[in-house]
C-alpha cells in the first residue's frame, strides 16, 4: 500500500484535498491537449491508484475554461502520420491502457467538464464514473473528422451503454458536437451547472463519495465494469459474493450501530 498525496507529475497538475485527488491537464492556451508524455503519465497514475491508501475519489477537472482538446495536432497527430504499423499499434494500445487504468483504478472518477471536451478528451469523460458539465460544455467524438474510425479507446463498447446504440452511432459516424442540455437529456451528463459553480459542485460530489464506505465503492466500481460481460445469472451470483464480502467490513457494522443509535455513520473504508 502507498500514499499518493505528494505526487508531483510533470504533465498535469495534481492536488489532494480531504482524500480527493484533482487532475488538471496542462496547456490551457491550447485547450489542454494530450501528448505522448501526458497519456503515459496519466496511465501510470491511474494504475497506481488501486494501491493508494490516501485517495478515495478522483476529479478530472477543466483548466482555463476547457476540459481537453484531445491529441495534440503537432505533438501527436503529426508524428503518427510518419509511424509504421508497429509503432502505431503501440500508441493505440497505450491510449487504450489509459482507459483500462481509469476503469480499474478502484476509485470513483468524476469528470468536471467545462468548454471543449473532444476526441480523446471526450473519451476521458466517457471513461469516468460520473460526468458533470458546465452550461458551456461542448463534447464531440470527432475521430471521423480526422479520417479515423469512431472505434477509439473503447468508444464503440462504452458510449452505447451510456447514451444508447442509435445516439452513439450518430455521434461516432458524424463527429458532431453536443452541448450541455442535449447531453443531459441523453444521460451522458449526470448534471449541468453554471461554469463558475462547476468546480465546487464536483468537489461536493467527490467529498460525499469519499465520506462513504470507500471499500464498498471499490466493489461497486468493479461490478459495474465486470458485469458488462456477464449473463444475468452470473451477475446476480457475482453480486451475492461481492455483497457478502462487504458484509464482513467494519463499515457495515458501523452503519448498523449508528442506525440503532439514531446517529449518522462515520465510515472508515474498511
Amino acid at each position: 500500500m502507498t500514499g499518493m498525496t505528494d505526487l508531483a507529475p510533470d504533465h498535469f497538475n495534481w492536488t489532494v484535498t480531504d482524500r480527493v485527488a484533482t487532475i488538471h491537464l496542462h496547456g490551457a492556451e491550447r485547450k489542454n491537449p494530450l501528448t505522448f508524455e501526458s497519456y503515459a503519465e496519466l496511465r501510470d497514475t491511474f494504475r497506481a491508484l488501486p494501491y493508494a491508501t490516501d485517495i478515495d475519489a478522483v476529479i478530472l477537472g477543466s483548466n482555463g475554461g476547457n476540459f481537453c482538446s484531445g491529441g495534440d495536432v503537432h505533438d501527436i497527430i503529426g508524428p503518427l502520420v510518419a509511424m509504421d504499423m508497429k509503432d502505431l499499434l503501440a500508441f493505440t494500445r497505450m491510449t487504450g491502457d489509459l482507459v483500462k487504468a481509469i476503469l480499474h483504478c478502484g476509485k470513483p472518477v468524476i469528470a468536471a467538464v467545462d468548454g471543449i471536451c473532444v476526441g480523446a478528451g471526450a473519451i476521458l469523460a466517457m471513461a469516468s464514473d460520473l460526468r458533470l458539465a458546465s452550461s458551456d460544455a461542448k463534447c464531440a467524438f470527432l475521430f471521423t473528422r480526422v479520417g479515423l474510425a469512431g472505434a477509439d479507446m473503447g468508444a464503440c463498447a462504452m458510449l452505447p451503454r451510456i447514451v444508447g446504440q442509435g445516439r452513439a452511432a450518430e455521434l461516432l459516424y458524424t463527429g458532431r458536437s453536443f452541448g450541455a442540455e442535449e447531453g443531459l437529456s441523453w444521460g451522458f451528463w449526470n448534471a449541468v451547472h453554471p461554469a463558475d459553480a462547476l468546480d465546487a459542485e464536483a468537489a461536493k460530489l467527490a467529498s460525499r463519495i469519499a465520506a462513504g464506505p470507500t471499500f464498498a465503492h471499490g466493489i461497486t466500481k468493479t461490478q459495474l465494469n465486470q458485469e458488462w460481460n456477464m449473463s444475468l445469472d452470473q451477475a446476480i451470483e457475482s453480486e451475492a459474493q461481492a455483497q457478502a464480502i462487504c458484509m464482513q467490513t467494519g463499515d457495515f457494522e458501523r452503519a448498523y450501530r449508528a442506525f440503532v443509535a439514531k446517529e449518522k455513520p462515520v465510515f472508515e473504508g474498511r
